[in-house]
């Protein structure tokens, strides 16, 4: 059943413990209002256009064309999909390319301190590097936006060379997220009628080979038990993988994904959706399906507290965040970008710090990307 203008948070079974405390639980069937959120309002814009709550910071760690701090390396055009990694007392920030030809991925590593000790190339030669997903093995996933696109696992520390996982199926790939409890990943599509997937390895967690599936539902189902069948022909030799498969639901162009205590978030695009796959009971529901204050809804990820933060592809060019007590608020806002999208939120380590990017900046152009930290008092 058809649910627009309707808005609710919808995480189910006992996953609340794995929130920090945080009971989405409490929240399963409220109605989410547009507030104010726990950080109070937006302040006006700092110096680098970000409009930010109280006793929060802004600063551009990189921009397109330009080195990165002291490093040799000079940042990518279109920055997109990103994630951070623990790195000793440091982390590590890796940030897709979504152009044509010369994609890959760029890293930025920060010491225990934020300041910038490097930046280098990890992935170069691919196309259209869109998003993708961190796994808990320490290696990015980096999806190729394009027909018949592949999935490269990559190491953010760049000392091995990526690997192509063509078991992973090629489609037009935006998001991937890792479930541990499942030994399986999730995947979106980013067309119009895209497939939702999973891919289970033979070996976890060697994703050289394996399972390649799509979830299976009626068209216009928004809640309820769904199914997952095989893929018959992951490589989408004569026709394409969402089509291989009778009654696979589709999505109206996937875009975020990201797991966490038996759930997978993705968003859709297409119909501004943030839908809830609860890995558990094998069924999905809407977290988000309204117009205000989130549009445009594009790359997801969760801070430590549970709170969601969804990056907008348009509107007004903000990250807002969806709480577990279902208030949906912008916590930053870019001024001046009105031509560009937000893309690649990720919080260091800590949960100190929220990494994402502008990507064509004031310009609206892929050359002139911007990517920005946040610092301040995120809830735990």
């Amino acid at each position: 059943m058809e649910r627009r203008n309707f808005l609710r948070v919808a995480v189910v079974g006992s996953t609340a413990a794995a929130f920090g405390g945080a009971s989405w639980l409490s929240a399963f069937s409220a109605s989410a209002k547009p507030a104010d959120g726990p950080y109070g309002p937006l302040q006006p814009p700092d110096a680098n256009g970000l409009a930010l709550p109280k006793d929060f910071t802004g600063r551009i760690i990189a921009k397109t064309g330009e080195k990165v701090g002291n490093s040799a390396y000079t940042w990518h055009p279109a920055p997109d999909g990103g994630a951070c990694f623990a790195d000793g007392d440091g982390w590590i920030y890796v940030s897709n390319s979504e152009v044509s030809s010369t994609g890959g991925v760029g890293a930025v590593r920060f010491g225990a301190d934020g300041s910038i000790v490097d930046a280098y190339r990890t992935l170069e030669g691919t196309d259209v590097n869109c998003a993708g997903g961190a796994t808990p093995w320490n290696t990015w996933l980096s999806c190729e936006e394009v027909d018949k696109g592949e999935v490269y696992e990559t190491d953010p520390w760049g000392k091995k060379e990526p690997i192509v996982r063509p078991a992973m199926g090629k489609f037009k790939h935006e998001a991937c997220a890792v479930d541990t409890d499942r030994k399986t990943v999730y995947m979106t599509e980013d067309v119009p009628d895209g497939g939702f997937y999973r891919f289970t390895p033979s070996a976890w967690p060697d994703l050289g080979a394996g399972k390649l599936e799509i979830m299976i539902g009626a068209a216009d189902q928004t809640s309820g038990a769904v199914t997952w069948k095989e893929v018959p022909d992951p490589s989408a030799g004569s026709e394409a993988t969402r089509y291989q498969v009778d009654g696979s639901k589709p999505f109206n162009g996937g875009e975020g994904c990201y797991y966490a205590a038996n759930t997978c978030w993705f968003t859709t695009k297409g119909d501004n959706r943030v839908w809830a796959y609860d890995a558990a009971n094998s069924s999905i529901s809407l977290t988000y399906d309204e117009s205000d204050p989130l549009k445009g809804v594009d790359n997801v990820t969760r801070a430590g507290s549970g709170d969601l933060f969804v990056a907008e592809d348009g509107g007004n060019l903000e990250i807002c965040l969806i709480t577990p007590d279902g208030v949906v608020a912008p916590f930053v806002r870019v001024d001046g970008h009105d031509e560009s999208e937000i893309t690649g939120p990720a919080f260091s380590p800590d949960g100190k710090r929220l990494y994402f990017s502008s990507q064509r900046g004031t310009s609206g152009s892929s050359s002139g990307g911007y990517t920005f930290e946040v610092t301040g008092p995120f809830r735990a």
